[in-house]
């Protein structure tokens, strides 16, 4: 009886040693995935530190009560690295009534309005595509894939803060807008891979405002 009893503890305590190795174990996991979730900031709440304006076309870029504002003249800020590949990249934005703006990625940094991809910013504007919209602008796309990436009805307020972000891996471009995906695009042509992010100053009657800049960078190789 006494070694059957010994048997049975041996057991039970086998076993609590299991289920506690696969709870550290999960729980590691978990930690390994939050670790994986770390968004790197690019706006400091301070000051452009990190940025740039062409020299041609300076803009009015500020930094005021820890928000990075936007006005004046049509502008781009850019990163200064203009090395980015595959990332996740979001902003949290405001834009004015009958404002527009963009968050560019894997743009050429120069004057005017830059080569490279721009996940639109545009509640009221004259201009019928949305927030939300992997603008057409330049890309080499046929009609029908143009149409795949407009977004013509209005997600967010003027003057409303919303979340943006953008996950580009090679070709595949995912924007989403306070987490509901809005394009989710294989460009074929795979018009842009590498550059600067951006951010737009449409025309003088545009404020748009950023309170947060982020990314996640991810492997240059990593495939779908």
């Amino acid at each position: 009886m006494v070694r059957l009893l010994v048997k049975c503890l041996a057991l039970l305590t086998s076993g609590a040693a299991l289920s506690w190795m696969l709870a550290f174990a999960g729980a590691d996991d978990k930690k390994s995935s939050n670790e994986l979730e770390k968004w790197t900031p690019l706006f400091n709440g301070k000051d452009l530190t990190g940025w740039k304006t062409h020299p041609k076309s300076p803009g009015k870029w500020r930094v005021e009560d820890g928000i990075l504002i936007g006005s004046g003249p049509a502008s781009h800020l850019f990163s200064e690295r203009g090395d980015y590949q595959n990332f996740r990249y979001r902003v949290e934005a405001m834009i004015n009534e009958g404002g527009n703006s963009g968050q560019y990625f894997r743009t050429k940094f120069g004057p005017g309005f830059p080569e490279g991809y721009e996940a639109q910013i545009n509640s009221t504007h004259r201009d019928p595509i949305k927030t939300g919209s992997l603008y057409p602008g330049r890309l080499k796309l046929n009609q029908g894939d143009r149409e795949k990436i407009v977004v013509k009805e209005i997600l967010v307020k003027p003057n409303e803060w919303f979340t943006q972000e953008v996950i580009a891996i090679g070709n595949h471009i995912v924007i989403k807008v306070n987490g509901k995906t809005t394009v989710d695009f294989v460009d074929v042509n795979n018009n842009y891979t590498k550059g600067h992010f951006a951010l737009q100053q449409h025309d003088p009657g545009s404020v748009v405002k950023f309170r947060k800049i982020e990314v996640i960078e991810l492997p240059a190789d990593q495939k779908e």
